[in-house]
């Protein structure tokens, strides 16, 4: 009776179809909730990839080592990596993530991370902490959770990180990216993060956390900050780029 009613409460919060295409599944062939033809769609970042953003090159950037929209730009981080393309069924499910209020998607979500870390052996063991991308307190209240932050506690929890999530702050509201051009992006969060305690990142290495990296404006701008106050390496991993 009890079993019945807890899986009753599940089907309520975990409902039994694919949060990408809302068909009904098998829970047994998904991939949290995900299922496998669409698990199977997700556009992966592939090598070789720019030594900035991280990015697949194209054929004419290869012998480069960096993509043309990195050589115009410079990032305050020193090197970004990402998992998946932004597009299809990646953009669809961190849309459902993030707007939706379905946190329960960091657990698949973060296991494409952590594939990519063992994948391409990203140097987790130089990393002394991890770092989301916190949101402002008043866009904190809309969503009810940091979908960095989630992201993060599957990063850590997998690699036995600790995570410094109150480190770095938003210090003013600013406009969503989505409609903004390149530089009104960077303009848009320059200046807006401050470090709440200086002293436990000065000379650490940090591998800072969020779902999206765009422009690379609001990563490079967090990293500037941290790397302001005396950190050292700052490396960017994202869900997608």
């Amino acid at each position: 009776m009890l079993r019945g009613l807890l899986k009753g409460i599940k089907d309520l919060i975990y409902p039994d179809c694919c949060q990408a295409c809302k068909n009904r599944i098998d829970p047994v062939e998904t991939q949290g909730l995900i299922c496998a033809r669409c698990w199977e769609k997700i556009e992966k970042n592939l090598p070789p990839f720019c030594a900035s953003c991280g990015r697949r090159l194209d054929r004419l950037s290869v012998a480069k080592n960096i993509c043309s929209s990195c050589l115009k730009s410079r990032f305050h981080f020193d090197r970004a990596f990402s998992p998946c393309a932004y597009t299809g069924v990646i953009k669809q499910l961190i849309h459902e993530f993030k707007y939706s209020g379905k946190d329960y998607l960091g657990v698949p979500l973060g296991k494409l991370m952590n594939n990519f870390i063992k994948d391409y052996r990203l140097p987790m063991e130089y990393f002394d902490f991890i770092v989301p991308v916190p949101l402002h307190k008043t866009r904190m209240r809309e969503r009810e959770f940091n979908q960095a932050q989630v992201l993060s506690e599957q990063v850590a929890k997998e690699f036995n990180k600790k995570i410094l999530p109150d480190i770095l702050l938003r210090s003013r509201p600013t406009k969503t990216q989505t409609e903004l051009t390149f530089e009104e992006r960077r303009k848009n969060v320059e200046g807006s993060f401050t470090v709440k305690d200086a002293g436990s990142i000065k000379g650490k290495n940090l591998l800072l956390i969020d779902d999206v990296l765009t422009t690379g404006s609001t990563s490079s701008a967090a990293s500037g900050a941290l790397k302001d106050c005396g950190s050292g390496i700052v490396f960017v991993l994202t869900l997608a780029s």
